[in-house]
């Protein structure tokens, strides 16, 4: 425990620039417009069209809509049908943030980090026109501004390429060094490290936090309390 609160006393003191992931570290989007039946309805989506034998019969169950569509995505690259389908998705989301959860501590980490100064962006494979409506309703847009980096209909692009958090770093004029990823799945991980980018792990169960360990995550939290409580102690 104590070896873990120094890894995130460290992690805190080097960020100056600071990469949320959308969906978990900052809030819960599907917290009421659930993930898994959205999945479900681009699968029938696909099963309309006579489509759905381009899915496995895993990424069929499964429930992720991202991954849904990225499968979509590798098997018919730069199709209408691809555009068709994020335009879809990003509908989805849309509708998602008017029930979304804020994920708790996060809107005052969010100011508190704004307010001592650091840098942040959202890097997320969500939409990035639900983020700017989510951080606009919960009026902690102007931590952010301009810095979304969200997806975009180049799907290989997707985390856990690093490209959006390259587009951040860039955009910021950020060295890697000095920047910390929050993330809350393997891919943000993979694409922490693949932009050299120092990475802090949230998770909300014992199952997120085993995947994170095994993906290489060594310093996890179960609540963002205590990064903020780090924070302070450190302004």
């Amino acid at each position: 425990m104590a070896e873990e609160s120094e890894k995130l006393r460290e992690l805190i003191k080097r960020a100056r620039f600071v990469l949320f992931d959308f969906d978990g570290p900052i809030c819960r989007l599907f917290a009421r417009h659930k993930a898994d039946l959205i999945a479900g309805e681009q699968v029938r989506w696909l099963e309309r069209r006579g489509l759905h034998v381009l899915l496995t019969d895993e990424e069929r169950e499964g429930p992720d809509p991202h991954a849904v569509l990225h499968a979509l995505a590798r098997r018919r690259p730069g199709s209408d049908l691809v555009v068709e389908l994020e335009e879809w998705l990003t509908q989805q989301e849309l509708m998602a943030v008017s029930s979304a959860r804020p994920t708790e501590h996060a809107d005052l980490l969010i100011t508190t980090w704004h307010a001592m100064g650091s840098h942040l962006a959202v890097a997320t494979n969500n939409s990035p026109r639900a983020v700017a409506n989510y951080l606009e309703n919960h009026g902690i847009s102007h931590c952010f501004a301009p810095h979304i980096y969200g997806r975009t209909q180049n799907l290989h692009l997707l985390k856990p390429h690093p490209y959006c958090l390259n587009r951040a770093l860039s955009a910021m004029g950020a060295e890697p060094s000095a920047a910390l990823m929050i993330g809350d799945a393997s891919t943000d991980y993979e694409a922490a490290e693949r932009a050299g980018v120092a990475f802090l792990g949230y998770a909300r169960n014992e199952r997120e936090v085993a995947e994170l360990r095994a993906a290489g995550a060594d310093c996890v939290v179960g609540s963002l309390e205590p990064v903020l409580e780090v924070l302070r102690k450190q302004g």
